[in-house]
C-alpha cells in the first residue's frame, strides 16, 4: 500500500439524508491504491449507505467524490447539482466494482452469462472477448465447473463468488464489499473470505463493510468505526483490536462480537 500516492478515492464532506434522518454525516475519507480498508460499526450506522453513495447508487445531498484526482458523479447546471449522465455513471461503476449482501445475480442467465454481461453491455466488448474474460475469472474464483448452470442451483457461497466474478469482469480499480457474507450460512463464509483474501494478495484496492471482526483483523490495513453516520475512530488492526482499546463505545461494541 502506498499512502504517499494520490488517493484513488477521496470523499469530502459526504452527507446523505433520508428525510429527517442523516444517514451519512460530513464524512471525509481517502483510499489509496492497494489499500484494504474495513469499516465496522452497529447496524444502521450508515456504512452501506456510504458504499452506495461512492458507487452512485445513492445520490448524496452534500460533498464531493473524487476518483483518481477528478471530481465525479455530479455536474452543476444553472447553479444546481445534478447526477452526471448515465454514460459517465456507468463508466465510473466499471472502475468501482461493488458486491452486495444478497448477490443480485440475473436468475435467467447462466453463471457464465452473468459474468459476461457487464463487459458485453456496458463496455461493448466482443462476445468472444467477454467469454474469455469470464472463463478466466470463473477459474480464479473456483467456479469453472459451474459456468453453464443457473444461479438457483448454487449454494449461497457460490452465488457470492459469482457476484465477485461479475464485478471483476469489468476490471475495476477498486472493489466495494457490502457485508459480503451476511446472507450466508456460517459454513459458507470461509469460501467467500478466501476469494477476497486472494484478491487482496494480488493488490486489489478494497473497501469492505463487515461484522466479522476476525476477517477485519486479518485483512485490513486500516479499520474504521462508524456510528450515527460519522467515523468515530480509525487505526491499524493491531491498535484497533488491542486489549487496551481506550474508546469505551468501541470497546463495548467489540466485546459483544469477539
Amino acid at each position: 500500500m502506498n499512502t504517499v500516492s494520490q488517493p484513488l478515492i477521496k470523499l469530502e464532506n459526504i452527507t446523505k439524508r433520508f428525510k429527517s434522518l442523516t444517514a451519512v454525516n460530513k464524512v471525509n475519507l481517502e483510499i489509496h491504491p492497494g489499500e484494504k480498508l474495513v469499516i465496522i460499526g452497529p447496524s444502521g450506522s450508515g456504512k452501506s449507505t456510504l458504499l452506495r453513495s461512492i458507487n452512485l447508487l445513492e445520490e448524496i445531498d452534500e460533498g464531493s467524490i473524487h476518483f483518481e484526482g477528478r471530481e465525479v458523479g455530479y455536474v452543476t447546471r444553472h447553479g444546481k447539482r445534478h447526477l452526471d449522465t448515465l454514460h459517465n455513471i456507468c463508466a465510473l461503476r466499471a472502475e468501482i466494482g461493488m458486491v452486495f449482501q444478497n448477490f443480485n445475480l440475473f436468475p435467467h442467465m447462466t453463471v457464465l452469462g452473468n459474468v459476461m454481461e457487464g463487459p458485453l453491455t456496458v463496455q461493448k466488448k466482443r462476445p468472444e472477448e467477454c467469454r474469455e474474460i469470464a472463463l478466466k475469472i470463473l477459474d480464479k474464483v473456483g467456479l469453472s465447473d459451474k459456468r453453464d448452470v443457473f444461479p438457483a442451483t448454487l449454494s449461497g457461497g457460490q452465488k457470492q463468488r459469482v457476484a465477485i466474478a461479475r464485478a471483476l469482469a469489468m476490471q475495476p480499480k477498486v472493489m466495494l464489499f457490502d457485508e459480503p457474507t451476511s446472507a450466508l450460512d456460517p459454513e459458507l463464509v470461509g469460501e467467500v473470505f478466501d476469494t477476497i483474501h486472494a484478491l487482496a494478495d494480488e493488490g486489489m484496492t478494497m473497501l469492505i463493510v463487515t461484522h466479522h471482526m476476525g476477517f477485519a483483523r486479518e485483512l485490513a490495513d486500516r479499520v474504521m468505526f462508524m456510528e450515527s453516520g460519522s467515523f468515530l475512530a480509525e487505526g491499524t488492526p493491531r491498535d484497533f483490536f488491542s486489549a487496551g482499546q481506550e474508546n469505551e463505545r468501541i470497546r463495548g461494541f467489540l466485546n459483544r462480537l469477539l
